[in-house]
């Protein structure tokens, strides 16, 4: 028997197959979370000091010369992968929130790929956080290097033995910057100099890195507590601290002879270039200098204004030149005698306004919080910071204070609005919360844009009289010239590094 029409299951049956064939012809969508946490676990892998920063102990031993030419061209190579498996996304059938994910991963990949195109690897470090310093303040046992386990003496042991090539390799590429005449200029190599002498000693055990030895936990058995000792002390006399001499006399008899006099990147190669990609990359903005330029002259002049407004309120007579020069000299505004009298004020504004946060904030951070001086060795050419802690809460965020000599250190200085932005609730709050959320992928929970970390921070501290502060006429002048500092480095960044201004 025929049949004229294909019986019902039939017709079904094909229609079915038919749309699993079709199906079968577009390549499947990738899983985005899938894709986003193989990204974040290989990167770590590229970054392991980074890694240790953010709690993740797997490669707390490795240490790595990340601006070597074969390291770049991995890591290129790596950011090229994960922008193709990116692009194979359908942005379209991406929920609101997978679309955010999606389009700051796809900018990651695109603007870390393009920094490639530049030789920003031939000046390995700068004065100002540079690797040689961060290494120090991790060595030191107080900040992201753990020291709990017989273990964790022993990653720390095998990144000190590397820290000597990684230091002989990045004199080579200080070098290749010579060479093609890419470099720093003179007066920050002048700052670098003395941080890499301040870090030798004839005396190990007074060395920062001997830090860890001093703190042994008495609960190691005395087997391990000796090899430890030993080895550290070996390898901080024989590997570190040379390091550090041969880098400091490199810097000073090489290289800043043959460093840049002029200032600004446009003297560079390509510096015109670079400093566009700069801009991008640190406001995720296609604002031209120019335009950035301009902002800083308008906002030079509108904070001048309020300037102008409490001097007055203050009753002050002649201009805010001669208003300064009052705060400079009246010994009253410098009442500090110690560096721990500047610390309990600073926690005192943080008391102060604990009532008012509660007002304003629903979500707070598990992650505790910390108040400490800067160390020593860094002050010099370091500014107030913030260090965050770790998601899981074991160690601390951290508001660093720059205090180079307490009877200097004036209450006018802005201490209520640089607890706002460095501390609570700027970064401690910023940073601590997007690490603990749990709903993002971990590339945003331990990443992000500088132009949203500074501006949220910028926007704490503009909630001071919200949160009982800036009552003082003279706090809220000091948080103006925050501001104005600010808006000054909108100028003076774009008249250097665009406009060849000189110093």
């Amino acid at each position: 028997m025929k049949y004229k029409y294909f019986p019902a299951f039939l017709v079904f049956t094909c229609a079915i197959l038919f749309q699993h064939c079709k199906q079968a012809e577009k390549p499947a969508r990738p899983d985005l979370s899938a894709l986003f946490e193989k990204y974040y676990e290989e990167r770590l892998s590229f970054y392991p000091m980074e890694a240790t920063m953010f709690g993740n102990y797997k490669y707390n031993d490795k240490l790595y010369a990340q601006f070597t030419d074969s390291y770049q061209a991995e890591l290129k190579d790596f950011y090229t992968h994960y922008l193709a498996e990116a692009e194979k996304v359908d942005r379209n059938s991406l929920s609101e929130k997978e679309k955010i994910n999606y389009d700051d991963f796809l900018w990651e990949m695109k603007i870390n790929l393009e920094g490639f195109d530049y030789p920003l690897n031939y000046i390995p470090f700068e004065q100002l956080g540079g690797m040689h310093l961060a290494f120090a303040q991790a060595g030191s046992g107080s900040v992201i290097q753990p020291f709990v386990t017989v273990k964790d003496y022993d990653n720390w042991l095998q990144r000190m033995i590397a820290f000597g090539p990684v230091m002989d390799s990045a004199i080579v590429y200080f070098k290749k910057g010579l060479a093609i005449k890419y470099t720093l200029p003179q007066p920050l190599v002048k700052k670098l100099i003395p941080q890499m002498q301040s870090m030798v000693t004839d005396d190990v055990t007074k060395s920062v890195f001997y830090q860890p030895i001093i703190k042994l936990p008495k609960d190691f058995p005395e087997a391990d507590k000796k090899r430890l000792t030993e080895a550290y002390t070996k390898t901080i006399g024989e590997t570190v601290l040379p390091a550090y001499k041969k880098m400091g006399v490199f810097l000073e008899t090489e290289y800043l002879p043959g460093a840049r006099t002029s200032s600004g990147i446009w003297d560079l190669p390509n510096g015109t270039k670079i400093y566009d990609y700069m801009v991008r990359l640190n406001t995720s903005t296609n604002e031209s200098p120019d335009n950035i330029y301009n902002t800083g002259l308008s906002e030079v002049k509108r904070i001048r204004l309020q300037m102008d407004s409490i001097q007055k309120l203050l009753g002050y007579p002649g201009d805010l030149e001669a208003f300064f020069k009052n705060l400079e000299t009246d010994k009253k505004f410098r009442p500090y005698r110690s560096a721990d009298e500047i610390l309990a004020d600073f926690e005192k504004i943080h008391q102060r306004m604990k009532p008012q946060l509660a007002k304003l904030f629903n979500n707070t951070p598990k992650t505790p919080f910390e108040i400490r001086q800067i160390e020593a060795f860094r002050a010099k050419s370091a500014s107030s910071e913030y260090i965050p802690g770790t998601a899981d809460g074991k160690r601390p965020g951290i508001f660093y204070v720059l205090i180079l000599d307490p009877k200097n250190f004036s209450v006018t200085s802005g201490m209520e609005s640089l607890f706002l932005h460095e501390a609570i609730p700027g970064h401690h709050y910023q940073i601590s919360l997007q690490q603990e959320d749990t709903t993002m992928p971990r590339f945003r929970r331990f990443g992000g844009q500088n132009a949203y970390i500074e501006g949220w921070a910028l926007y704490c501290e503009s909630l001071g009289k919200e949160l009982g502060l800036y009552t003082d006429p003279y706090q809220y002048m000091g948080a103006l010239g925050d501001e104005m500092h600010r808006a000054i480095r909108l100028v003076v960044d774009v008249g250097l590094h665009a406009k060849k201004m000189t110093r």
